[in-house]
């Protein structure tokens, strides 16, 4: 499912509830469609805190964590213009039946109101602002669930034509109640209850404001494929914040794990610069979707910067073969390659993989006839496209796909992204 699609759907849902409970002749009235932006508000904010507890079933239906991720966002986002337009007219009117599920002392009802209306705007704030770094935005952000529960109350507790056990009262109380139990579940038990394994610093490799760490569990190792991804949260004063990084490596009889990271911000120098081999980390993982397709008759793999991880997995996967029908296309800048161009080449050729270093951008005339006969020597097939890196080299390869006659649906990416 696409971010719209769920959005739509609940909005489209929380709607047609809304309209159900009250008399028809008022359908058209603002008051009706105050009342239903709230249904359908409240709805996506409940729909979001789901998201964000992690669990797999919501990322089997969106096809990875990354998807997750962005339709939280989103989510988010549109809860809060329904809440404006709730906010903004008075959701009653004269001929509706209208009780409160929750009687409040007098006075705390509007205080809920009001109240409710800034906890959803300074949470969607606080999750959009990249300026704010992220170990103050995560803690921050944790708050998403108790400020849930003040729009809940809010809820519970104005006088409305929808009762509890009407369809909309259900709907809304459903939603709710797998909300606050996601919220839960992520602030309180995730950190024992999800997949993770103990692992320890075996080896680090340094390169221009990036590394390659190498981990050995320190009892069992983690399950996962190649192209999976995990959080990485270091047991060392100043880098335990977990963030997200695509395992670079397959799966070994000995449970090793590789990270490569980049500098892209504080935490990444920071840690870059200081770890060192004997450290222990927590790895939370397997996470993401982004896995080689079975018996592909031609693959295009392209990665851009540290978006070159996962192809690294891909490579050292030796159970999957089939290598000699891949091409490889690499987009760095110079000066800030990582792994180096000559260690990448001898790993491609190991496994028979044709390798197309690119240093002058997705415009490069290396990259872009090169990327056109490999899609006229398929046809009439269509080349497995999978590309791993920052948007604008996404959107460059669909504009050329449209070009050489592909949909630009067919390529398979990951989300470079979170925040």
């Amino acid at each position: 499912m696409k971010p719209w699609q769920i959005v739509l759907t609940i909005t489209a849902v929380s709607f047609g509830l809304t309209m159900i409970e009250i008399p028809a002749g008022t359908w058209l009235s603002t008051a009706a469609l105050s009342l239903a932006c709230g249904v359908a508000a409240l709805s996506l904010m409940a729909a979001a805190a789901i998201l964000a507890g992690r669990w797999g079933w919501p990322e089997t239906a969106l096809g990875g964590l990354d998807r997750v991720y962005a339709a939280h966002k989103w989510l988010a986002v549109y809860a809060l213009a329904l809440a404006s337009v709730h906010f903004l007219f008075k959701a009653g009117d004269p001929s509706w039946a209208a009780e409160s599920i929750m009687a409040l002392p007098q006075g705390w009802t509007r205080l809920a109101r009001q109240a409710s209306f800034v906890a959803l705007m300074s949470i969607v704030i606080l999750a959009l602002n990249r300026n704010i770094p992220y170990s103050t935005w995560r803690w921050w952000h944790r708050l998403s669930g108790p400020l849930f529960l003040i729009v809940i109350v809010h809820w519970l507790s104005i006088k409305s034509p929808l009762d509890l056990v009407s369809p909309a009262g259900l709907w809304l109380a459903g939603l709710s109640a797998l909300g606050i139990a996601a919220a839960a579940y992520k602030l309180l038990l995730y950190p024992f209850l999800a997949r993770h394994a103990d692992y320890r610093v075996v080896k680090v490799l340094r390169g221009p404001s990036a590394a390659e760490i190498e981990f050995e569990p320190v009892k069992r190792g983690i399950d996962f494929h190649a192209g999976h991804f995990g959080f990485l949260r270091m047991k060392v004063d100043g880098l335990r914040e977990p963030h997200p990084f695509t395992i670079a490596a397959a799966p070994a009889p000995d449970g090793r794990i590789t990270f490569v990271i980049r500098a892209l911000g504080d935490y990444t120098a920071k840690l870059i610069a200081d770890v060192e081999p004997g450290m222990e980390a927590d790895v939370y993982a397997p996470y993401g979707r982004f896995e080689r397709k079975p018996d592909c008759r031609r693959e295009i793999w392209i990665g851009g910067g540290v978006g070159i991880s996962p192809f690294i997995a891909w490579m050292r996967d030796e159970q999957k073969g089939g290598f000699a029908n891949v091409s490889l296309f690499y987009f760095f800048t110079p000066g800030r390659v990582f792994p180096d161009i000559d260690v990448l080449r001898k790993m491609a050729e190991e496994r028979g993989i044709e390798f197309v270093p690119v240093s002058g951008g997705p415009g490069s005339r290396d990259f872009i006839d090169r990327f056109g006969e490999i899609v006229r020597d398929t046809a009439p097939g269509t080349p497995d496209i999978a590309l791993c890196g920052p948007a604008g080299l996404l959107e460059s390869v669909r504009g050329l796909a449209r070009e050489n006659g592909l949909d630009p649906a067919c390529i398979r990416h990951e989300l470079f992204q979170f925040r």
